[in-house]
């Protein structure tokens, strides 16, 4: 009697599919989950000037008077590789990601006292950020 070694061809058939599966499952959530994280710098670099804005408003500053480069809030930053551009008018301020991110925007509005702020933008729509 000769005793078979190794994998019939029907287990290597059911090995694939399973990795066929897994694989199609698998790489759409792995790239929206680095979609995420590269947008967390987006929403790391606009910390600094929700925090410049907040003060000039708690300093008694209107917000039509808020624009970069006022009042304490920084200069626009050169532009990273996830970063395109971060701008504040009116108090509101706006980051724009690089066309790697699809050129989302987050939008931040402070309300008149500067402790809460209302997020908009395409980063909403585009699942990167949420409204909470």
């Amino acid at each position: 009697m000769r005793i078979a070694n190794g994998f019939s061809l029907i287990e290597l058939m059911i090995v694939i599919a399973i990795i066929g599966i897994l694989t199609v499952i698998g790489i759409p959530s792995y790239q929206e989950y680095t979609k995420r994280a590269r947008f967390i710098e987006v929403i790391t670099a606009v910390l600094p000037y929700k925090t410049a804005v907040s003060l000039a408003i708690q300093s008694g500053f209107s917000l039509s008077a808020l624009s970069s480069g006022m009042h304490g809030i920084p200069d626009s930053p050169k532009s990273t590789k996830h970063v395109a551009s971060i701008t504040v008018e009116n108090g509101a301020i706006t980051a724009t990601a690089t066309p790697l991110l699809s050129n989302t925007t987050y939008i931040l509005k402070p309300n008149e006292e500067g402790s809460h702020w209302a997020i908009s933008g395409t980063c909403l729509k585009n699942g990167l950020c949420n409204d909470a």
